[in-house]
Formats: structure tokens, C-alpha cells, sequence
């Protein structure tokens, strides 16, 4: 990417207020916030800090990132917008309308903004307020040799921002957590910096297996000595936190087959409460600019905010004496395989309970089926076929009038087979059990714009004696699973004239 590429970064630290003022500057208090906003001559203002100098970044792939105290010397502030969630279609404040006034003192760049009257504003203000948003995001472009890459005492590789050439907006942020999006880093200077210490990357890389080992050995002594040994291991309340090295195959869905989650919309969240944008199937179009005298909204929401709020759940993985004791078992991967199941399971479990809740269709045909695949059904959605091993066995069997078979060969199917040219995906009668005798239960549509699951990104874990006979490891997990559009998917229940025989 070149020195012109925008970069975004986040800032945890906001310090994000939200309070009701008079036209006049004056701030309401509490008691009466309630009623001024209310009155048609009030104001909504949110503050807090868009940039905070001299805080270490996360990791941004292989070092960390500080903004230099005089970064912001000499930038132009003249015409920079306050958004929500890097969407220059929600805009809620600029310095150019006076709606957005930006000052920097020795923390960083403090913002405060007069929000307009529209949706989206008071819907960020309430959730400011409620601390449901309490992060804040900046995108903007280095000057050039604006950066400068050294190493601290540690030998950690630290980025500081000497000079920001523009600052483009300043945005409130949902979900606290450094993705793909918010990670773009101006890569000449680093490359620079690795060509001139060859041997840095490759220590960097050798730090990272040898911590991850290390943590993954303090894990196992931690489960050979049945809880007493936790050097090494970071704990909260009473429990240890699982290290990432040994979960992370865990909430890798692709390397698992049969859980559900892989289809829906997953997504890791820093909080236990909030909303989190996803993308719909919207039917949003662009218009010239001869149609309009400023960026409008468009027609139709390009985003729906899903609330969340992750709930504990807890499990058992059981560990004998002798898988305990015997040096020569891998116990760790023991734990994975017993953890993997536990995820694989509830996740299972709560998306098909939700996927259940859509909209019911009796079917009695294939041609039925292909009025819920052609009509109820937006052709947008990218849309999968759901059913358990009976009903996969029916469609499995059907064949048109010329003797073949309907459903067709798919390399990308986890069944082999497609309906309609759709992936079909088989679970269990256990899992989707049948609703009555002759009858088969299937799912048409598209999971990842039906089901939202949020998922705290940590497992702790705690060594227990779970009876007179058994012991092992006390899990627990934070996720929450949620509806996105009701339009998105089927539960049908089909119920053949005639079933062929086993």
C-alpha cells in the first residue's frame, strides 16, 4: 500500500461522555435530562478522546504502534467528520458545519459534538449513554518519513507516528477489537526497517512459537497437577484463562465439519452487552449528484444492528487418573477434542433452536420446495438447504421423471449434494429431530444473514471434583445467539404423499 493509503486505528481509551445541553451551552443535570430532552430548543452532545498520544497500539502484526504527542502539529482540522462506525453515510458531526470541535491538549485529541436530530444520532447518543459504545476509531494518512520504526529494551518493534499528513474522520466504534478494517499499516517504512535488521522478523516469529509453547506447557502442568501449578497461565476469578494457542483450533469453524456456527455470522466481541452492525440483504441504490443536493440516506438500511448480550455456559471435560498421570498421553489434546465437542454441540443446539423460530411452511412436494427456493425466498440470498439424516434420505431418493436423481453432486457441499443448486447441509435426527411420523424438517434459506452469534473469545477453565468418581476441568463460555432478518430464511416441514422405503 502506498504513503497516500488510508490507515485506521482505535482508541479503547475514549473516554466517551453523553449529556443533554441548552442551546446555551449549559449542561442539564440528571434530574431533569429526562425532560430538556424533551424540549425542541435542547441539544445532544457526546465528548471523549478520538486519539490518545503515547499509548501502545495492540498488536498490528509483528509490532505496536504509538501516536507521537506533536503528531497533529500543523494538520488541517478544517474538514473532518464525525461518523459512526467509519460510515460517511451516517454522518453526525463536522468541523466545517461548527457541529464538531476538535482540540488537542497533553492526553490527545478531545472532541466534543452537537448532534444532529435524526436516527442514527440519538440511537448513538443512547447507546453512549448506556455504555454500550465506549470506544472511538480515526482514519488518516502519514506524512511522508512520517513514521519511524525502532526496537525498546524488550527488543518489541514499536511503530511511532511522528507526523499525521490528514485526518480524514473520527468515528464511534461498536465492537473494541482490531480487525482486518482497522489494521492497515503503511508497510514501505516497516519493510524498510526488516531489510536493515534481517535478523528481526525471524526472532519475532521464533518469540511468538516459543511464548505460545511456553503458555501451552504451563496449561498441561496446570492440568498434571490438578489445578495446584498455574505459573505462567494469566487467571480471573479463581480461573484460568485458557491460552489461546489451544482454543484457537477450537473457534477455527473450518476445521470443524459438522458445527453450525461456520454458516451464520460469528463474530469475536470485546463486550458482554452491545450491537453489533451486520450487513443485510439490502436493496440500497446510488444516486447521481445532479439528483441531490447533499449525500441523502439511502432508501433502504445497508446495516442492521443486532443486540447482544453473552450469557455464561458451562460444561465438564472429564479427565481420568491415568490420562492425568501417564506423561506419555497428550492431555492438552485431550482437552481440545473434549472442548471442541462441548462448542460444536451448543453451537449446534441454540442456531437450530433459532432456526426453528422462522417463519413455518407445510410443504408436501419438491415443487413446494421450489416455491419456497423461487418465491418466499429474496434470489440475492445465498441460500443452503438444511434437513436431518431422514430427510436428506428422501431427497436423496427422489428422482424426476426421466429416472434421475434430483439432487446433484457439489464438491462444496458438506453432503456431497445440492438441491436447486444450493449446498445441502445433513445434522442429526437427534439434533433436528422429525416432528411427527412421515414428516421431515428442513431450513431454506441464507444462515449467515439469519443467525448473528457473538462470542467472547475466551475460555476459562477450572480443575473440579465432579462426583465420588470423576474429575477434570470445569468449562466456561460467553456467546449469545440472535435473529437478523426474518425474510432471510424457511422452516419447512414437509410431509410426502408417499415415503420411499428404507
Amino acid at each position: 500500500m502506498n504513503n497516500e493509503d488510508k490507515e485506521k486505528r482505535l482508541n479503547t481509551d475514549a473516554g466517551l461522555s453523553a449529556q443533554p445541553t441548552k442551546d446555551d451551552g449549559q449542561e442539564n443535570t440528571d434530574s431533569n435530562a429526562q425532560q430538556k430532552d424533551n424540549n425542541t430548543n435542547d441539544k445532544k452532545t457526546l465528548s471523549g478522546y478520538a486519539i490518545v498520544f503515547g499509548q501502545p497500539s495492540k498488536d498490528l502484526g509483528g509490532f505496536k504502534e504509538v501516536i507521537d504527542k506533536g503528531a497533529l502539529d500543523d494538520v488541517d482540522l478544517s474538514d473532518v467528520y464525525l461518523v459512526n462506525n467509519h460510515d460517511l453515510s451516517q454522518v453526525l458531526a463536522s468541523t466545517k458545519a461548527g457541529t464538531l470541535k476538535l482540540d488537542t491538549d497533553d492526553k490527545g485529541l478531545h472532541f466534543e459534538a452537537q448532534l444532529p436530530d435524526t436516527t442514527t444520532a440519538n440511537d448513538t447518543y443512547e447507546n453512549v449513554k448506556d455504555g454500550n459504545i465506549s470506544s472511538m476509531s480515526f482514519s488518516f494518512v502519514t506524512s511522508k518519513d512520517g513514521d519511524e520504526f525502532t526496537k525498546d529494551d524488550q527488543g518489541n518493534v514499536i511503530r511511532t507516528i511522528k507526523q499525521v499528513k490528514s485526518l480524514f474522520d473520527v468515528s464511534l466504534v461498536a465492537i473494541p477489537a482490531y480487525d482486518d478494517t482497522n489494521v492497515q499499516v503503511n508497510k514501505r517504512s516497516y519493510e524498510e526497517f526488516l531489510n536493515n535488521n534481517k535478523k528481526v522478523e525471524k526472532n519475532m516469529e521464533q518469540t511468538i512459537i516459543d511464548n505460545a509453547n511456553t503458555e501451552t506447557r504451563s496449561f498441561e502442568d496446570y492440568i498434571r497437577s490438578e489445578g495446584e501449578q498455574r505459573d505462567g497461565l494469566t487467571t480471573e476469578s479463581a480461573k484460568v484463562v485458557v491460552p489461546s494457542e489451544v482454543i484457537k483450533d477450537v473457534f477455527d469453524l473450518k476445521r470443524s465439519k459438522y458445527n453450525l456456527a461456520q454458516y451464520a455470522t460469528t463474530k469475536n466481541v470485546g463486550t458482554a452487552v452491545g450491537n453489533y452492525p451486520v450487513a443485510t440483504n439490502q436493496t440500497a441504490t446510488l444516486a447521481t449528484k445532479e439528483e441531490l443536493a447533499e449525500i441523502a440516506d439511502v432508501d433502504a438500511d445497508m446495516f442492521k444492528g443486532v443486540d447482544y448480550k453473552v450469557t455464561t455456559r458451562a460444561g465438564k471435560i472429564y479427565l481420568s487418573n491415568e490420562l492425568v498421570e501417564d506423561s506419555e498421553v497428550n492431555i492438552v489434546s485431550e482437552v481440545k477434542a473434549q472442548l471442541q465437542k462441548l462448542v460444536d454441540n451448543t453451537d449446534n443446539s441454540n442456531i437450530m433452536d433459532l432456526l426453528k423460530t422462522f417463519t413455518k411452511v407445510s410443504a408436501t412436494s419438491i415443487d413446494d420446495l421450489k416455491k419456497v427456493y423461487n418465491v418466499d425466498l429474496d434470489p440475492a440470498l445465498n441460500k443452503s438447504v438444511i434437513t436431518n439424516q431422514s430427510g436428506f434420505n428422501w431427497l436423496d431418493t427422489l428422482k424426476d421423471s426421466d429416472g434421475r436423481y434430483i439432487l446433484q453432486p457439489s464438491i462444496s457441499a458438506p453432503s456431497g449434494k445440492s438441491l436447486f443448486g444450493s449446498d445441502v447441509i445433513v445434522v442429526s435426527d437427534n439434533l433436528f429431530a422429525n416432528s411427527k411420523a412421515g414428516a421431515f424438517p428442513m431450513v431454506i434459506g441464507d444462515i449467515a444473514q439469519s443467525v448473528f452469534l457473538a462470542r467472547k473469545n475466551q475460555v476459562q477453565v477450572q480443575w473440579d471434583q465432579f462426583d465420588s468418581y470423576s474429575q477434570g476441568l470445569s468449562v466456561v463460555v460467553r456467546n449469545d445467539y440472535k435473529k437478523i432478518d426474518e425474510n432471510a430464511a424457511r422452516y419447512v416441514e414437509i410431509t410426502p404423499a408417499t415415503t420411499p422405503a428404507a
